[in-house]
């Protein structure tokens, strides 16, 4: 009964997410366009992504090298 209602609460959160957007402009975002500084934030983002999966990845090594050591 509880997955039922929270699933119920989740589809009306959509759906009044959904219809509080406006399609307004935002003008940041135009002004990025506009002058070619959007490619830049694009690029910083991805860096930095790239950087927090590099980092996932060798941490996760690490643990499954800890637990390997720890088994024998």
């Amino acid at each position: 009964m509880k997955k039922i209602i929270l699933s119920f609460l989740l589809v009306i959160n959509g759906l009044i997410c959904s219809f509080a957007q406006t399609n307004a402009e935002v003008e940041m975002a135009t002004d990025f366009r506009s002058s070619g500084k959007i490619y830049v934030v694009i690029l910083v983002l991805a860096i930095i992504l790239i950087g927090l999966a590099i980092y996932l990845f060798t941490i996760d090594r690490k643990i499954t090298r800890l637990e390997k050591s720890r088994k024998a």
